[in-house]
């Protein structure tokens, strides 16, 4: 086998993996990326709260491992609790998706600075999703495309 013909073989391959890849629907991107980071979010938000108040235990760590400049623990931890219950229904749902998509970019960034710096791999797969559905949208199987709130997701 030349060294012409294996890079040909090696050009089809790719040629095939990307014309593959050009009929994977962004709507089940845009779902994926709605959905795995929500997860994350409502079920950190659930060990916040005990039906709806705030654990002890909740208002323990911003006062003394979260430590976030400027905002008072007990509201740092009121506000996330209530963001990561909020953002992340509103992203299942598709419905604010880039609103909610930004919030919570912005949370994961106060996370990454001041909570869990060493934490960035995690932090930069979450901003990752987040980007996208800023980018681009929810996509077609969304409540913000089904009412006609995102024009570019549908």
């Amino acid at each position: 086998m030349t060294m012409f013909s294996r890079t040909s073989s090696l050009s089809n391959l790719i040629g095939c993996v990307n014309a593959l890849g050009e009929h994977l629907p962004y709507s089940l991107v845009a779902l994926a990326a709605r959905l795995l980071p929500a997860i994350i979010f409502w079920n950190s938000g659930r060990t916040k709260v005990e039906g709806l108040t705030l654990k002890p235990s909740a208002l323990f760590l911003f006062e003394n491992e979260y430590a976030l400049p400027v905002i008072p623990p007990e509201l740092a931890a009121r506000l996330a609790a209530t963001a990561e219950h909020v953002f992340p229904i509103l992203l299942v749902l598709g419905l604010m998706t880039r609103f909610s998509a930004l919030a919570l970019l912005g949370m994961t960034a106060a996370i990454q600075i001041f909570v869990y710096p060493s934490a960035w791999q995690t932090h930069g797969l979450w901003a990752v999703c987040f980007l996208i559905l800023i980018a681009r949208g929810p996509g077609a199987w969304s409540l913000d495309a089904m009412l006609g709130l995102d024009s570019r997701s549908r």
